[in-house]
């Protein structure tokens, strides 16, 4: 239990804080003349740039360094990542750090997950692999209470306070770090191919695109948009991680029952659900699209992972390094696009999240497409 554990620490602070303890601080950056409100939501996109990078090149990190060192770069880069946020020096000084905060969780998202899995046993590896994604969800509820616990001391001590939050999770987990076998971080012998699963790859990439709009703006959209106090919209974040905890643990262990495309298929239904409660009026619907985006839009990372070591076995680690790229590809594009859109539109969250929908309605398609009896035992 201890390497899970380990893995899911990697991701609370890589993913859960480095990423998403930042929503709850784009209302209160922008109130403080820190960034506008389409600055901010840039700054998200910056964020899932880095992180595209990260997931490309942490395999590779893996290889040189060796996966507990390569954790401890990441790890190392997130904490500096917060630090340097705490100096106001204006938007492009906060781009390439949240940038550079997106890359450490890139690395650390790349290796953790299919390490964890290489070192358990295959009957164990669904659930394993629930406990690591589930670390994304702790991290969103730890930022989220800690967020309006560290407003009295500013913007400056909220950063350096998630800084020392993630570097206390560094020191508690590390010596935990999974070391997997060589052939799991290796190149595949020359000749071997990756499964083909152009559907897999499609849904969830898609499902990162839909995704986009609650992981920027859910907390804009209950503050500014809502009009919800401090309270409030940590109480949202608090759903939408308690949400995420659930979707991770079940999603693993439904994908190693059910199999991961009929599984995905139903996270991306809920999805849906989520999302279009976004759009209904007044606060109470909140109370619904919070923790069905984070039940859905994390818990489908858990599916994802179990699939890909479904269809690829050995190979995948290399087939999640795929789906990942996908995914912080597919955010990246579709958060600077969502944050024009937002700024075209007079800050329109009705737009975003609209998009939101659109896009989550398309993995829904894909996801039951591929879940069709005729197509279970095909490999693409």
């Amino acid at each position: 239990m201890a390497v899970p554990l380990a893995g899911a620490g990697a991701v609370c602070a890589g993913i859960g804080l480095a990423r998403f303890a930042y929503v709850p601080l784009f209302p209160a950056l922008v109130a403080a003349g820190w960034v506008s409100g389409a600055e901010a939501g840039l700054l998200g996109a910056c964020n899932f740039t880095g992180y595209l990078l990260g997931v490309l090149g942490g395999r590779g990190l893996g290889r040189r360094l060796g996966v507990p060192a390569a954790l401890d770069a990441g790890m190392a880069l997130v904490v500096l990542a917060f630090l340097a946020c705490a100096l106001p020096a204006g938007v492009a000084w906060l781009g390439l750090w949240r940038g550079l905060a997106g890359v450490a969780g890139g690395v650390l998202m790349a290796l953790a997950g299919p390490a964890v899995q290489a070192v358990t046993a295959p009957a164990r590896r669904g659930a394993a692999g629930g406990i690591v994604v589930a670390g994304v969800g702790a991290g969103v509820v730890l930022g989220a209470l800690a967020v309006p616990a560290l407003r009295p001391v500013g913007i400056i001590g909220s950063w350096l306070g998630l800084a020392a939050l993630c570097a206390m999770i560094w020191g508690a987990m590390r010596r935990s770090w999974p070391a997997p076998p060589a052939a799991e971080v290796t190149r595949l012998p020359r000749g071997q191919p990756v499964p083909r699963a152009g559907a897999l790859l499609l849904a969830y990439g898609l499902s990162a695109a839909g995704m986009t709009a609650p992981m920027v703006y859910l907390a804009d959209l209950g503050a500014r948009g809502r009009g919800l106090g401090v309270v409030a919209v940590g109480l949202l974040w608090v759903l939408f991680g308690l949400g995420g905890i659930a979707g991770t643990l079940m999603g693993g262990r439904i994908a190693g029952r059910l199999g991961g495309r009929r599984t995905l298929a139903a996270w991306m239904a809920l999805q849906v659900v989520g999302l279009g409660a976004t759009l209904l009026p007044g606060p109470a619907a909140l109370l619904l699209a919070a923790p069905a985006c984070g039940f859905a839009g994390i818990g489908a990372t858990a599916v994802a992972l179990a699939d890909a070591r479904e269809r690829a076995g050995q190979a995948a680690g290399l087939l999640w390094v795929r789906a990942t790229a996908i995914y912080a590809l597919a955010q990246s594009g579709t958060g600077f696009a969502l944050a024009a859109l937002f700024h075209a539109t007079g800050d329109s969250h009705a737009a975003v999240f609209g998009a939101g929908l659109g896009l989550s309605l398309a993995a829904l398609l894909v996801a039951l497409a591929d879940a069709r009896p005729g197509r279970l035992s095909r490999t693409g």
